[in-house]
């Protein structure tokens, strides 16, 4: 004979199946302990990028602040004019400096 499952019985089993799942997702989940090394990795590749397109940026900013009609670079001024104009000779080398 089968006995009905009361209901204390039955609100026990359900409250054990929902933290069953909730457990599953804190370890298996997209934001669990399983996926916690990926994204670490992703988090270092991405602040490199940052890095990266910051010095980007930075490089990009100073052109322009050389290329400033009010007070340009004469030097950089020439290049651009000698290269787009196509008057730049083969024999020519263009030598850069580090900043220090």
């Amino acid at each position: 004979m089968r006995r009905a499952i009361s209901s204390e019985r039955r609100k026990q089993l359900i409250a054990l199946t929902v933290l069953l799942a909730l457990a599953g997702i804190a370890v298996a989940g997209p934001t669990g302990l399983l996926a916690w090394s990926e994204n670490a990795t992703a988090l270092e590749q991405r602040e490199k990028e940052i890095a990266k397109l910051s010095a980007e940026r930075d490089a990009l900013r100073n052109r322009v602040k050389l290329l400033d009609p009010e007070a340009a670079d004469p030097d950089l001024a020439s290049e651009l004019v000698r290269e787009q104009l196509g008057v730049i000779h083969e024999d020519e080398v263009v030598i850069t400096l580090e900043d220090e």
